[in-house]
């Protein structure tokens, strides 16, 4: 084993989350990738061209290295959420390029600038607004894992498609079968534990008394 490469170490864990999600698109029709799955409308297609905008914005500008392709989303003027969903002018293959773009550019800051580099981030508050490029490499893989955990819920939801990343489901061996059983016993237990809170919460309410009175009288709440 070499000396230890933090930098390297940081931009694999960012790059392994870019690919699981971009994995979850994989072989999905243009209204499935955009389809929203929960009432606040995420979708796959969506949190990818978001990750692009931030990828684009945390790792250009902050550090005196812009990006030269105005987004319009990112306008001041633009709509509530105009990052989080694709319109139907805006192609799959239009925000996955993006994307792609936005890596390039983050991976040249990345090599270019030392983790200890300083930058300038407006949006945040003042006291954290000055930050390195260490921290934004963080901060940036917290975000894509986070985004890509979203997407795993949003596949699975779709076609009932799961996994890691491409090659490594990192899921418990079972059939279908065995799945279905598996929830319905997850289920079950749910049910069971609703029903023993409850009886718990009555039998709480029960036992709560007032003080006693002054003739040492008691008398429930």
């Amino acid at each position: 084993m070499g000396p230890p490469e933090p930098k390297a170490d940081l931009h694999r864990y960012l790059q392994g989350a870019r690919d699981a999600l971009l994995w979850k698109l994989a072989g999905l029709s243009e209204y499935a990738i955009r389809r929203p799955l929960t009432p606040t409308g995420t979708n796959l297609l969506g949190l990818v061209k978001h990750l692009a905008g931030l990828e684009l914005g945390y790792f250009g500008a902050p550090f005196g290295r812009p990006f030269d392709e105005p987004l319009s989303w990112l306008d001041d003027a633009a709509e509530p959420n105009a990052d989080m969903w694709a319109t139907a002018d805006e192609s799959r293959d239009s925000i996955v390029e993006l994307y792609h773009r936005a890596w390039a550019h983050a991976d040249a800051t990345i090599a270019t600038l030392a983790l200890d580099a300083t930058g300038h981030v407006p949006w945040w508050p003042e006291d954290r607004r000055a930050v390195t490029l260490h921290r934004i490499l963080v901060h940036m893989i917290a975000e894509t894992n986070r985004h890509a955990g979203h997407a795993d819920i949003v596949r699975e939801l779709i076609d009932g498609a799961v996994g890691l990343r491409e090659g490594n489901d990192n899921m418990a061996p079972g059939s279908q079968a065995w799945w279905e059983t598996y929830r319905d016993r997850l289920e079950r237990v749910a049910q069971d534990a609703s029903q023993t809170d409850g009886h718990r919460a009555a039998g709480d309410v029960e036992t709560v008394r007032r003080p006693e009175t002054e003739g040492g009288q008691v008398g429930e709440c």
